[in-house]
């Protein structure tokens, strides 16, 4: 991002980003041109180059961190309220309602595709997705703990990271088969799991 950017100047730049999302998810990552983009959002070409000097790997890189941020945000308030088993049940539905609602077209997986998931940038931004995501689901555990729902010996981090994990095996499933089963499993062994983790200590 350019440096020193006024507030109009951030409200330009995430109008950009926000209507390169549209068209990326209406034409396709390997369709969509910046002309589009600048149709979309009734940029000329000199702006979207004054926000995005490297061109259309720069804008789809900031497309990527725009959908990730969204993959959260879709959850909420749920995935920031874990603090009761009533809570865990509405996320689950919340989780599995949005991934039901994709398909098994996902508009980050194919900007990584496109910008290549393992250069720097597109590194940075799964990888700061993935802790984001596990840190609130960790802190959703330490909240039952907290309230007397779960054993304070309980790893908190461990059953996180392995709920994470069940997760994105059943999103692939689903970007792979359409059918989401496999997520819906995972969600419910993880937190059955976390349920009979509290039952134990009776």
């Amino acid at each position: 991002m350019p440096k020193e950017l006024t507030a109009k100047g951030k409200a330009t730049r995430r109008r950009i980003v926000e209507g390169a999302a549209v068209v990326l998810r209406e034409r396709g990552v390997a369709l969509a041109t910046l002309d589009d983009v600048m149709a979309q959002t009734s940029t000329s070409k000199s702006q979207l180059f004054h926000y995005f000097p490297a061109g259309k790997d720069e804008l789809l890189l900031a497309v990527a961190q725009f959908e990730a941020d969204q993959v959260l945000e879709d959850q909420q308030p749920h995935l920031g309220r874990l603090d009761s088993w009533e809570a865990w049940d509405r996320w689950r539905d919340v989780v599995v309602e949005r991934y039901e609602a994709q398909g098994d077209q996902c508009p980050l997986g194919s900007l990584f595709l496109q910008v290549g998931r393992t250069t720097p940038g597109a590194r940075a931004i799964v990888t700061e997705l993935l802790r984001r995501w596990q840190e609130s689901l960790a802190t959703g555990i330490r909240a039952l703990q907290a309230g007397g729902e779960l054993p304070r010996t309980l790893d908190a981090d461990a059953r996180a990271a392995a709920l994470l994990a069940g997760i994105q095996g059943g999103v692939s499933i689903l970007l792979s088969t359409g059918k989401s089963a496999h997520l819906r499993a995972a969600l419910d062994q993880g937190i059955s799991g976390l349920r009979a983790a509290g039952r134990a200590m009776a």
